[in-house]
């Protein structure tokens, strides 16, 4: 078992890439990776001295939808 888990964390550190390859990756500024990271929305780690994030949960994040919200009915 702790063989698995020393994959795992070696499969988490082939995941991380940086703020820029990121923006590369959405086609977006730097400063709007750095924006989604202080708000909650894309989880960073540091590491080297840098703010690494995680590449799956940049390619599979969606924006939030924009606009009033639906009322629940009761």
């Amino acid at each position: 078992m702790p063989k698995r888990q020393e994959k795992k964390k070696s499969d988490d550190l082939d995941d991380l890439i940086t703020q820029t390859e990121a923006a590369r990756l959405r086609g977006v500024s730097r400063a709007a990776i750095r924006a989604l990271i202080l708000r909650g929305r894309i989880r960073s780690v540091e590491m080297f001295g840098r703010n690494l994030v995680y590449r799956s949960e940049v390619l599979s994040f969606e924006k939030e939808k924009t606009g009033p919200k639906k009322k629940q009915s009761r």
